[in-house]
């Protein structure tokens, strides 16, 4: 089998391709993709503990604490204590992040809606179904090796 047929090659080609293509877009705003992404994935009230941000994005903490020191240097965000836990610290989006964060999520809502004009909803579906599809097998599969 050629590395082109398999399954993870095609997946990790188009995310390569999404994750350059966003990240030519954030480079128009001075940002990165992984910032845009943490911008989004930041409770807009409430703020978000910056414990639960990697974890939530699938990033390692070194590489999380690394970009949230460089935005809170670009004043996208800042650090506060957290009201309910003196011990943990929440990352609170500033007025300026707000306004990346709408760049941000104004960028996804266009490669979306691109997308979605390019395929039949069918077709749509069917990714989905698929995607989800491997994620559970994925999952189901880490269970069971974890169970022996």
């Amino acid at each position: 089998m050629k590395p082109e047929e398999t399954v993870d090659f095609q997946i990790k080609r188009t995310w390569q391709s999404i994750a350059k293509m966003y990240n030519e877009v954030a480079a128009g705003y001075g940002a990165t993709m992984a910032t845009g992404f943490v911008l989004l994935n930041i409770d807009s009230e409430k703020g978000t503990p910056s414990t639960a941000l990697g974890p939530k994005m699938g990033m390692e903490a070194t590489s999380m604490s690394r970009i949230l020191k460089s935005m809170e240097e670009k004043e996208l965000i800042e650090r506060r204590p957290n009201p309910s836990d003196g011990r943990s610290v929440l990352i609170h989006l500033t007025p300026f992040g707000r306004e990346k964060r709408k760049d941000a999520k104004q960028a996804v809502i266009n490669f979306n809606t691109s997308v979605i004009q390019r395929f039949s909803q069918n077709e749509m579906s069917t990714f989905f179904k698929v995607i989800e599809g491997i994620n559970t097998m994925i999952i189901d599969h880490k269970l069971e090796s974890e169970k022996v």
